[in-house]
């Protein structure tokens, strides 16, 4: 702290008092003395004091992504792990829904075509097509009740030109002429996976050679052997092709239809129109 001088700005005048004398060269000479020391101080008092500098972190931590649930642009299949295994509506409900048998009419255990993916508290859930009405019917399991399994194969029906296309690995393998439903028992659209196959010993019977069941059914019939469920099947007459003569199934020549017949079960199945 600056002591007190005594000194104010009017002792820097020269001034007449009873007894005292003041030249004005003195005066002048004091008043500068007092603006150095005063210019001095303020300039010590501002290197000495401290600068306070506004410090930041000395890295930023940023939390590495999580790799996604599902591989990107390929079709996933949820294997389950046990013959009965449940379903919920949402993961955040506390009780399953009900519980989904998943062993299909040969004794097999059926994949389902997996459509979305999320996490809940830790733990992966999967949001899959059940092979139930009504058609497009979905559902959630939880990651350890299912095994996942890429599907490179799918089948895409075009009841428009009545023709299908089998695809591996995005390339075109077959192209067959199909026949379909008729106006009155139309095949159904949308997207459904292969969920049973069964074989025939005479290709001459109703479904050829073979039935590759599909997860959906008809739109208009229930009161139909497995309840109205669709099918990609056999027939040996060439004239179903290219026709729309079916109760909804699709169906192909009986020789086209064996270069189909290793095709796996969850293969996806996309009609269109």
């Amino acid at each position: 702290m600056r002591r007190d001088t005594g000194f104010g700005p009017r002792d820097c005048r020269s001034w007449d008092a009873p007894g005292v004398i003041r030249k004005p060269l003195l005066a002048v000479a004091a008043c500068l003395v007092l603006a150095a020391c005063s210019s001095r101080s303020a300039d010590v008092a501002a290197t000495d004091e401290p600068i306070s500098i506004p410090s930041g972190p000395t890295s930023v931590h940023v939390p590495e992504p999580k790799p996604p649930l599902l591989p990107q642009g390929v079709d996933v299949l949820a294997v389950p792990a046990e013959r009965v295994i449940p379903v919920w509506e949402h993961p955040k409900r506390e009780h399953a829904a009900f519980r989904l048998v998943t062993r299909n009419p040969s004794g097999s255990t059926s994949p389902m075509l997996i459509e979305g993916a999320k996490r809940r508290a830790g733990e992966a859930w999967y949001r899959v097509l059940l092979p139930l009405r009504p058609n497009g019917s979905a559902a959630w399991v939880r990651e350890s009740d299912v095994s996942l399994r890429r599907i490179d194969q799918r089948i895409v029906v075009d009841l428009s030109d009545r023709t299908l296309r089998y695809y591996v690995h995005d390339e075109l393998k077959k192209h067959f002429r199909v026949g379909v439903g008729t106006d009155a028992t139309p095949t159904g659209t949308g997207t459904f996976y292969v969920w049973v196959k069964i074989r025939y010993a005479s290709p001459y019977q109703p479904y050829g050679i073979a039935a590759l069941g599909l997860s959906g059914f008809s739109p208009v019939l229930s009161e139909w052997p497995g309840g109205g469920r669709m099918a990609i099947h056999g027939t040996s007459s060439p004239s179903d092709l290219g026709n729309a003569v079916s109760h909804g199934c699709v169906r192909v020549f009986n020789d086209d239809l064996r270069s189909l017949l290793d095709v796996p079960l969850g293969t996806p199945v996309l009609i269109t129109r």
